[in-house]
C-alpha cells in the first residue's frame, strides 16, 4: 500500500481558544500507482490532507503510514525522499540564476557529483519535454507553462515514488493546463508513479483520475471511481459541488430523451453516444477516435475508503 491514514484528524492551534479541526477521524488508502484526486470545497481540509503525506505537518491523533513508514517519525528524510510535493503556483519558488540550476538545486542538495547531477537533470527534462535549449536561459524569461514544468523538474529530478500535486492547472491557459495533465498522465501511465492531486477542476479530475475522494468539512463523505462519483447528482449538488459541465449536459438530455443513460465524463464519450443513436455507420469511426481509456476501461476498479 503506498499511501494510508488509520483514522487521523488534524486540529490548528490545538489548545487554545481558537482551535480549529480541519480533518476528523479520517480512514483512506491510496495505491501503488493510482491516480487519485481530492476534491472539495475551500476549507474542507485538501491542502491539510496533503501536507501530511510528507510530514509537513503532523496528526493531531491517528496514523499515516507512506510505504510503511510512520509521517509522525523524527527523522523523515528517506520520506522526503519518496515523497514530492507541487505546491500551488510552484513557479513562485522559482529563484536560481538559469533553469538548469533550479532544477539541479536539490539533488546537488543530496551530495551527488557534478556528472551524476548532469545525468539526472537531462533524463528529467527528456521525460517531462522540456528542451534543452530553455537550460541556459533564466527561469523567469520562459513561459507560464514552461515556468510550471521547470518547477515540477526540480521535484521529479529527485525520484519521488510518489508525487502530490496542489491544483497543478491553477492559473494557466488552456493549452498550459493540456500539457500539464498529459505529462500527470504521462508519469502516471509510463513509468508508474504514484500521483495524489488536488483540484477544484471537475472536467481535469473526471478525465484523468482513477478514484476521486469527496471532502466536506474534513471528513471523507465520498471516495470512488471519478463515474461513481459523479453519477450521484443530487449528493453533489447538497454539498455544492458540480458534475463536469459534460456529465451535467448529458443527465439532463436523458432525463428529456430517455436515453444516454450511462455517466460520461468527458466530450468524447459524450459524442460517440450521441452519433451511436443519430448516426449508427458513423459510431465506428467516433468510437475509433476516443483515448485509450474507453469508457468500458474506466468503468472497471475502485476502492472505498
Amino acid at each position: 500500500m503506498s499511501v494510508k491514514f488509520e483514522k487521523v484528524s488534524y486540529t490548528y492551534d490545538q489548545g487554545t481558544s481558537g482551535g480549529f479541526r480541519a480533518l476528523k477521524d479520517i480512514s483512506l488508502s491510496i495505491k501503488d500507482g493510482e491516480f487519485f484526486a481530492i476534491i472539495g470545497h475551500s476549507g474542507s481540509g485538501k491542502s491539510t490532507l496533503i501536507q501530511l503525506i510528507n510530514g509537513l505537518i503532523k496528526p493531531t491523533s491517528g496514523k499515516v503510514f507512506v510505504n510503511g513508514m510512520d509521517t509522525s517519525a523524527k527523522d523523515l528524510r528517506e520520506l522526503r525522499k519518496t515523497v514530492g510535493m507541487v505546491f500551488q503556483y510552484p513557479e513562485h519558488q522559482l529563484f536560481d540564476e538559469t533553469v538548469y540550476d533550479d532544477i539541479a538545486f536539490g539533488v546537488r542538495k543530496m551530495g551527488l557529483d557534478e556528472l551524476e547531477v548532469k545525468e539526472r537533470v537531462n533524463s528529467t527534462i527528456r521525460l517531462l519535454g522540456i528542451n534543452d535549449s530553455l537550460l541556459t536561459h533564466s527561469p523567469f524569461e520562459i513561459s507560464g507553462g514552461q515556468k510550471r514544468r521547470v518547477a515540477m523538474a526540480g521535484v521529479i529530478v529527485m525520484n519521488p515514488e510518489i508525487l502530490v500535486l496542489d491544483e497543478p492547472a491553477a492559473g494557466l491557459d488552456p493549452k498550459g493546463k493540456k500539457e500539464i495533465f498529459r505529462l500527470l498522465h504521462k508519469l502516471n501511465r509510463k513509468i508508474g508513479m504514484t500521483i495524489i492531486m488536488v483540484s477544484h477542476n471537475m472536467e481535469d479530475v473526471a478525465t484523468i483520475a482513477d478514484r476521486v475522494a469527496v471532502l466536506v468539512d474534513g471528513q471523507i463523505v465520498m471516495n470512488g471511481l471519478p463515474r461513481e462519483v459523479f453519477r450521484e447528482q443530487e449528493r453533489l449538488r447538497k454539498i455544492h459541488l458540480d458534475q463536469p459541465e459534460i456529465t451535467a449536459f448529458m443527465d439532463a438530455l436523458s432525463k428529456k430523451t430517455g436515453l444516454f443513460n450511462e455517466v460520461y465524463l468527458s466530450v468524447d464519450e459524450a459524442k460517440t453516444a450521441i452519433l451511436k443513436v443519430l448516426k449508427p455507420e458513423m459510431f465506428e469511426t467516433a468510437k475509433a477516435e476516443l483515448p485509450e481509456e474507453s469508457i468500458e476501461e474506466r468503468s472497471q476498479g475502485g476502492d472505498e475508503a
